[in-house]
């Protein structure tokens, strides 16, 4: 630390301002002023600048960093985002966040301040608050109806919490932040989740407080603390339209063009597992993170996955790119298939599996057994950030592959 902040000033004093291998404070600014907060950890490896963002426990790699004199571009491996920022006198970066989405970019207003590990400042003193445990929780919209439900989990430890929000489509994968006197702050970045959640927790340890991502407006939420809290069974899962849709059938080209069916020999007799995802999901990231070595490990036993992919756009191009970077991260050597139709199509499951009622959650996912019927369908993933809820599902998901390739 003291190396690079000799290293980081002498530097300057020459006019060459350096990126500061260290802990960094890095803050997005919505149009209201409430900064979306994040740390990141840079530093050298084999003579290459990398970063790590730090969420709780995550450590995200970032190693696509490209220089440009006083400026820098930081491109996330996921999600089609990126920073574009100048490298300022004093070290501070002052610059733009920029993430494509289906109808645009949205960019924003970013800096980070150098040798900063702290996520949110102690502005009301230390925890006079307890703010861990389960709560049964509501989302609110502007106008005050419900937007959605959740189970929230938090973890205290002095003013430090983590925890997570766990939805019937996911996880909101690693929050961390502090309680500062009766106020609870936690936020997350991976590049598509952005937010930050504030509130008061009161006497009896409930919560209520306001919600903050990208250029939204600020949404309400309110948790009630309940360790018995639970989601809805059965919410966001797809469902077979009738007995005889039992058998699927899709035909969609993979990475290199190669148009992919399942009923092609690989999946004869085989016990299937039907990713459906997209590149632009974190909770498919850490779906294809699990799914990726799984089947390394396990599909010599008669296993086979295959991912559906429905991107943000219908442009094969870019929706290739956007897979190549699951592809290569997690070393996925099972099929990735282009579907062509984009994750906001409300017609997306007539047109490519017109099997299934619906598709409303990113990652669903589908068992075949050995004869090709779907047996189980599944919606959401709870994933590493979760933490005893990412272990029952392992041992659940490996509990039922046992079970389908038993059967004869």
């Amino acid at each position: 630390m003291a190396l690079a902040l000799l290293l980081t000033a002498a530097a300057s004093a020459q006019g060459r301002p350096v990126f500061y291998h260290g802990w960094w404070q890095a803050n997005i600014v919505r149009p209201d002023g409430q900064n979306i907060v994040f740390n990141f950890l840079v530093k050298d490896s084999a003579g290459k600048t990398i970063l790590y963002v730090r969420n709780a426990a995550e450590r995200l790699l970032v190693d696509d960093i490209r220089f440009t004199g006083d400026s820098l571009q930081i491109h996330m491996p996921f999600f089609e985002a990126s920073f574009r920022a100048r490298i300022e006198k004093n070290g501070r970066l002052t610059g733009e966040f920029v993430r494509r989405l289906a109808e645009g970019e949205l960019v924003m207003p970013f800096y980070a301040l150098p040798n900063n590990e702290e996520r949110f400042a102690l502005t009301g003193g230390p925890a006079s608050r307890n703010a861990q445990g389960r709560y049964a929780v509501r989302f609110i919209s502007a106008a005050g109806a419900t937007m959605d439900t959740a189970v929230g989990e938090f973890f205290q430890d002095g003013n430090h919490v983590t925890g997570t929000f766990l939805t019937p489509s996911g996880d909101y994968r690693y929050l961390e932040g502090v309680v500062t006197g009766d106020s609870l702050k936690v936020s997350t970045f991976d590049g598509n989740h952005s937010f930050v959640f504030t509130a008061r927790v009161g006497p009896d340890r409930s919560l209520h407080g306001a919600i903050f991502s990208n250029k939204a407006p600020a949404a309400a939420w309110e948790g009630a603390w309940n360790p018995q809290a639970n989601l809805p069974a059965g919410a966001a899962v797809a469902h077979l339209v009738n007995k005889d849709s039992a058998y699927l059938r899709f035909r969609f080209p993979d990475l290199d063009s190669t148009l992919v069916s399942i009923r092609d020999d690989r999946f004869r007799g085989k016990v299937v597992v039907i990713q459906i995802m997209g590149s632009w999901c974190p909770n498919c990231m850490d779906e294809t993170a699990f799914l990726s070595p799984w089947y390394r490990a396990n599909h010599q036993r008669g296993v086979e996955v295959v991912g559906l992919a429905y991107e943000r756009s219908t442009d094969f191009r870019r929706s290739r790119a956007g897979l190549m970077t699951f592809k290569n991260r997690f070393h996925v050597t099972y099929p990735m298939l282009i579907t062509g139709v984009t994750v906001g199509d409300p017609d997306k499951a007539a047109k490519t599996l017109p099997q299934l009622d619906a598709i409303d959650a990113f990652p669903s996912t589908l068992f075949l057994d050995k004869h090709g019927r779907v047996r189980r369908i599944t919606a959401g993933f709870e994933g590493p950030g979760t933490g005893e809820h990412y272990a029952a599902f392992q041992k659940d998901f490996n509990d039922y592959i046992d079970t389908l390739l038993a059967e004869n």
